[in-house]
This record gives structure tokens, sequence and C-alpha cells, in this order.
């Protein structure tokens, strides 16, 4: 005779007196019954062996990697250094800038004071194991998050959760039944998804959002699948379902080949505003690989120029998945190839020119006018600074004729730490004089009172050069650096090694946001070799467009590398160039 949890598809019996309670974030506490019978008078779990990861794939996949980095070392001091808005550019910068010796003083990992375990446990052990332990947390709940987090076996936390019931008079928290939910749905354990799923539906009316979460995309796969969008439906009555549970129902009604179910999915997450998953994308295109549908193909381009439309780029197996798809539509004879822009704004694969980066003059007067309008007009969200001294700027620069360049000096008299930021200030501006070159250069009025870092010789030689407008110490450079900048015309540029994230934030609407980030990728000059003496560099300017495009007979791709990480602020360099082949004449 001997204590044990009984099955999960028994449970449901156990609710059939109860009353349905209400959420399951309230207190009241899950029961589970805990039998003392023969081994042969109930059914035990059943649990199918996890599958070992797959060390073939993975090895490739180093592979490529040191591969990649071998490359990248050859290349190095061959290649011209990337634009300033390429993918991993920024990364690249901050490792260069970092102190390497702030890893030494690094904190060592905390460890456990106990090692999880990797096969199912009597209640001796648990006990055992629970005495071991030395942390303040609530043990339960600490091992079956750390379960959870390091996706061991559902085994081992069967035995975890029986343990716990014969220890609590057959109380299981629900947090332990979630965690344990969540490790089946990783696993794909189906029929123990469907257990505790019976469960749930049995006791409560509605859940938190983690358990529609998981519910829905462990029932994805089984052939219960439907049941996934009546949790859909329910969650929707208590809030917004994220992308990513329409991705699972999209998923699911894919995988069931219910096309037009899926299609509607997509059209109500796109309703709600949501940005779908590239996932979710991707599954579409895959479903339509050798379809001839030509509905469905032209639904496929919508998505494309969702893409195009959002500035929003596929990962490397999206595209992929894109190339497949298009090669493999019957009759079209489109080929692809993956491949990169030079910087004339070429195609290398196929020779194209690529969309310009620069702003037709009609985006241009959007993007300037609705800029000055919140600078101006009572943006606070842009400024650090008085109405008063907003005015006196504007006087100023009307005063002045276009400029050519405009600098932010106290961000480029920092760009070199080791150097007398006033000295540093000169180099840049005495190199863009010699350009005969109309320059304006922001600073502060604390620049002007002489100091170590700011002689009086230096800056009365910057104020010969260019045009100055000093500031409040208090005020906020960047809304003075775009007024200039886009008040001077569309021919002029800006110098800063500020990415301007907020304020690309800030504006009013994203339609705004893509083309405020178009004009600044053609528009701001990074400086990237030299110093003082030594002849400065400015890094290149992008001159296309890093945007899905099309002519009809071609289509190109921006699309993120897999082992390239990119920031919000920063654009792919990769491509895919697809061109559809010219039939050949048929003989007469």
């Amino acid at each position: 005779m001997t204590f044990y949890l009984s099955g999960f598809r028994s449970f449901p019996k156990l609710w059939k007196s109860n009353p349905k309670l209400g959420p399951a974030t309230s207190s009241v506490p899950f029961f589970l019954t805990v039998n003392c019978v023969t081994r042969n008078q109930q059914r035990w779990f059943s649990v199918k062996p996890t599958s070992p990861p797959n060390s073939k794939a993975m090895n490739l996949l180093i592979t490529k990697a040191r591969a990649l980095k071998k490359g990248s070392d050859r290349n190095e001091h061959a290649s011209s250094a990337p634009h300033y808005f390429a993918a991993g550019a920024a990364k690249k910068r901050s490792h260069l800038n970092s102190n390497p010796q702030n890893g030494d003083h690094a904190s060592p990992p905390v460890r456990s004071t106990i090692q999880l375990p990797t096969k199912p446990l009597s209640s001796k052990e648990w006990d055992k194991l629970k005495e071991d332990f030395k942390g303040k947390a609530n043990f339960e709940d600490w091992v079956i998050s750390q379960m959870a987090r390091s996706c061991s076996s559902v085994e081992v936390a069967k035995s975890l959760l029986a343990w716990v019931a014969a220890k609590n008079n057959g109380i299981v928290g629900y947090n332990l039944l979630v965690r344990y939910l969540y490790l089946c749905v990783f696993h794909k354990q189906t029929s123990e998804v469907i257990d505790v799923y019976e469960i749930m539906k049995a006791r409560y009316k509605t859940l938190e959002s983690e358990g529609y979460t998981l519910l829905m995309r462990g029932l994805i796969r089984s052939d219960r699948w439907r049941e996934a969008l009546l949790l859909l439906e329910d969650f929707k009555k208590v809030m917004t379902p994220s992308r990513k549970n329409y991705d699972d129902c999209i998923q699911g009604a894919l995988l069931h080949q219910d096309v037009n179910l899926a299609w509607s999915l997509y059209q109500e997450l796109l309703g709600h505003n949501l940005v779908p998953l590239m996932e979710t994308l991707k599954a579409f295109f895959d479903f339509g690989k050798d379809l001839n549908d030509d509905h469905y193909s032209n639904k496929l381009l919508d998505i494309l120029l969702y893409l195009r439309n959002n500035q929003l780029y596929p990962g490397e197996s999206f595209a992929h998945s894109i190339k497949t798809w298009f090669e493999s539509i019957p009759g079209r004879q489109w080929k692809g190839q993956f491949t990169t822009i030079q910087k004339s704004g070429q195609c290398s694969g196929c020779g194209r020119a690529i969309e310009s980066i620069q702003l037709s003059p009609e985006e241009y007067e959007f993007l300037k006018g609705r800029f000055m309008r919140d600078v101006i007009d009572g943006g606070d969200q842009y400024k650090k600074t008085t109405p008063q001294e907003l005015k006196r700027f504007e006087s100023f620069v009307n005063a002045c004729p276009p400029f050519d360049v405009v600098i932010d000096g106290l961000n480029v008299a920092k760009m070199f730490p080791k150097g007398r930021e006033s000295q540093i200030l000169l180099s840049v501006v005495s190199q863009l004089a010699q350009q005969n070159l109309q320059l304006l250069v922001l600073g502060r009025k604390h620049m002007l009172r002489p100091s170590s870092q700011w002689r009086r010789d230096e800056m009365e030689q910057v104020r010969r050069q260019a045009h100055c407008f000093f500031a409040d110490n208090i005020s906020e450079d960047d809304p003075f650096l775009l007024y200039a900048t886009l008040n001077s015309g569309n021919h002029c540029k800006f110098i800063t090694k500020d990415l301007l994230r907020d304020h690309k934030a800030c504006l009013p609407d994203a339609r705004t946001q893509r083309l405020f980030f178009k004009w600044q990728q053609g528009h701001q000059l990074a400086i990237t070799k030299g110093f003082l003496r030594s002849k400065l560099t400015f890094q290149h300017t992008l001159s296309y467009d890093t945007v899905v495009q099309t002519t009809g007979d071609s289509w190109h791709i921006p699309y993120d590398a897999d082992l390239v990480q990119r920031s919000s602020c920063e654009v792919p360099t990769t491509w895919l160039c697809l061109q559809r082949e010219a039939k050949a004449p048929t003989a007469g």
C-alpha cells in the first residue's frame, strides 16, 4: 500500500460536486486527491520520454559561427567600415568604448544550495532535499520555478506534485500547476496538457493570462485544437489577447488546414493594432509553398507590403521561406539569392538600384512641419529649456544663411576621452571649414569659461570658422540641433553620437517616426577615425533606403542575419534579391 497522486485524467470527477470558482488568480488552493490503494487499482501518470537536444544541429550552428568569425577577422582591415546604422554597429562601438577591466569585478554567479533532481524522487528523497534547502523562498515554488527555467523533465515535476499533495492533504497550489503545465507544453506532452485543461475548465470560469496562453499553445497540436479558439474568446472577455496568443491559434489553423480561419485571425490581430510575430508571417509563407492559388499569393504579397510600410525586417529563416515560396510559384520562374547592397545603392546580386534614402519634397515638408510644430508650439517632451531661449534660437537661425553641417559641440568634444575637449571640437570644425561649408556649432555657455578642458584661444578659433549658439547649461541640445538642420534644407547634415531614440519615440505617429528615421540615416554624420592633428574620417551616410521594395518583376527584402544582434535604431545589411526570369520565346 503506497500513497500516490492520481492520474490527471481522473481529476475532473473531483469537481462535479463543487461550485465553480472565479479567476485562477484567487487565493483558493488547488486540491488534488491522494489515494491509498494498490498499484493496479488506479492509472499511473503516462509520460512520454523527452527528446534529447539535436546535437548535430547545435554543432552545425557552432561551426557556422566560428567560420563567420574567422572570415570577419580576416576582412576586418581590408573592408570599409559599415555605416553608422548598420546592424550590430552600436554593440561594436559600445565594446570599443567600454572599460575592459570591468569584467574583472563582475560578481560570481549565485549558486543554489541544492541541485535540481534529474529523475523522479520518492517522498523521502523530497523530504531530504527540502531539509538541505537553505534559501529564503518557499521550497516548492522555488523548485518548480527552477524546473521551468531549466526545462526539467515532466516526470520529475510530477513526482514533486505528488509529494506536495501527499504532504498537504491533497492541496497543490495554482502556481505549481501552471509551472507543470509550462513543462508539459514545452515538451509537447499533449495528453498531459489536456488533463490539466480538463481540470482548469471544470474548476475556473476564467484564468489569468499565463494560464490561457499555455493552454492555447498546448492544445493547437491536438485533435481538440479548436478548443484553443474557445479559450481565445474567453480571454477576449478579460483583455486583448497578445500577438503570441494569435500566433498560436493561427499556427494551429494552418496546421489543421483551415486557411480561412488563419487569415481571419490574422486580420483580427491587425485590427487590434498588434504587430504580428515574424513566426506568424513565416507560417503563411511555409503553408503557401507549391500552392497554386492566386488569392492566397496576393495575401502573401500584402504581407511583404506590410513589412515595407512598417519598416519591419524578417529573420534569416523567414527570408529563406520567402525565397522558397517565390521559387515554388507554378509558371512564374522566380529566382532568389542572398546578397548585399553597395555604397552606391546598387544590388550586388542583380545590379538594380535600390530606392534612395532621400525624402521626397512632400515627405520632407511634412516631417519638417510636424517637427517644427512639436518643438516650437508646445512639444514639452522634446526640451529642457525656456520659451524665451527657443525664441532667441529661432531668431538666430533665421538671421543666418542656411547651414551645411550642424555640430553638437559638446557631444563631439567628448568623442575622444583622452583629448582636451576644446581641441577636439576645433579639429572637427577646422577640417569641415576647409571645404567652405556653412557650419553651426551648438554648445553650452560653460564651454566659454576658460578651464583645463576649454581653452579660450581654441574656442575663439572655433567661433571664427563657424556660427555658434551657446544655450543655457540646463538646456537640452538635441531640439536645437534638429531644428537648425531641418530648417536649413534637405542638403544639411548634422554630427552627433546620439542616436536620437527618445526623439523618434516621442513623435506622434508611426508615419512620422519612419520618415524621421529615414531622414536621420541620410543626414547624420559620424567620425570614425583620426584625432587632433591627424585627418578625421567621416563615415559615409546611407544612400539607399533599407525597406522591402519591388518593381513588379523584382523584390529586394532586407533581413536580419541569425548571428547579428541589431538594435532598434539599426538596419540590416543582408538582403534577399528576387528576380523573375523572362520566359523563353516559344518556337513558331
